[in-house]
């Protein structure tokens, strides 16, 4: 089976998350090439086509795989060809307008939609979109002893941390929570500090999260928070704003809390897991709802063959 991934790529590269999801899919035989979208806003996309559906018939495709709306559009319009779409946690919070053009696309156009929540789902008021979160890869997020990952970043071995994995100046991300949040905590425990990661190399991020003593996350709206199962699969405790599918991923977990956006109450929660001797389940708990990037594979190659089945009987008909 091939397979074009098409998402945006201004750098001449497709995301993280985008190509962690098609290494998992090679790994399972899936031969995936990825076509990286230069431009930005909706006509940056639409100069595309032409180039997507050359690269498509040039490379003898089975069928598209899209990522995020605007992609999915562009790769819509380059042909009728088999196209799955997987709607990123931006996606549902569009304006009006486009999540209407979206709902379109999804029921006239693509052959299969997978969004990473059920809230996703509801917001796009999209019913027959399938729910199948990001995976974490499980052979690079894992349990590292912390001494050895302080070692390797550098961090003092008497001191407490807390990690903030994200760019601050993005809005949606709420860094001003994590910082009131931290101040107020600061008056409890005075050896803490705020570790603000981003722009980071995928090889260090483990390091990171095993030499760290809590995640924070403090987001206004998420979808299905990476972030948050990659601290899972290294077994780092979680303190998270109730957003995305957070709430239902640290159910059964040791250590780790939902808050609302309540510095005080978040603070409480940080000096909780900070004070606390019980250690995390994540990992046990990541593989049990088969959130590892091998079972989330398995699933999308699932879809993949039924929408090509349903296609070449349509074309044969």
């Amino acid at each position: 089976m091939k397979v074009l991934f098409v998402s945006s790529g201004n750098t001449g590269k497709v995301g993280t998350l985008v190509k962690n999801q098609a290494n998992s899919l090679i790994k399972e035989g899936v031969d995936v090439h990825c076509f990286p979208i230069k431009g930005k806003g909706i006509w940056g996309y639409l100069k595309n086509v032409s180039k997507i559906r050359k690269t498509f018939i040039k490379g003898n495709y089975d069928l598209i795989h899209a990522h995020y709306s605007f992609s999915a559009f562009a790769a819509s319009l380059s042909g009728r060809f088999p196209i799955v779409v997987s709607l990123m946690g931006s996606d549902a919070y569009m304006s009006f307008i486009l999540r209407l053009v979206t709902r379109f696309f999804c029921n006239y156009c693509w052959d299969a939609t997978i969004v990473k929540t059920k809230k996703m789902r509801n917001l796009l008021n999209i019913e027959k979109a399938v729910v199948i979160p990001n995976g974490v890869d499980l052979e690079i997020f894992k349990p590292i002893p912390k001494k050895l990952a302080r070692e390797k970043i550098g961090f003092d071995l008497n001191k407490k941390f807390i990690l903030f994995i994200a760019d601050p100046n993005r809005k949606e991300k709420n860094f001003e929570l994590a910082t009131k949040s931290f101040n107020i905590l600061k008056k409890k425990i005075k050896t803490v500090e705020l570790v603000v990661v981003y722009n980071v190399s995928n090889y260090m991020i483990p390091y990171y999260m095993n030499a760290s003593d809590v995640l924070i996350l403090t987001s206004l709206w998420e979808g299905s928070v990476n972030v948050v199962k990659e601290a899972m699969a290294c077994n780092l405790p979680i303190v998270s704003t109730d957003v995305g599918d957070v709430k239902e991923n640290l159910k059964s977990l040791e250590n780790s809390y939902t808050c609302p956006h309540n510095p005080e109450i978040i603070a409480d929660k940080l000096y909780e897991v900070l004070n606390s001797t019980i250690k995390s389940n994540g990992r046990n708990v990541l593989i049990k709802k088969g959130l590892d990037s091998q079972s989330v594979a398995k699933k999308i190659i699932s879809i993949y063959d039924e929408v090509i089945t349903k296609y070449t009987r349509r074309n044969n008909s």
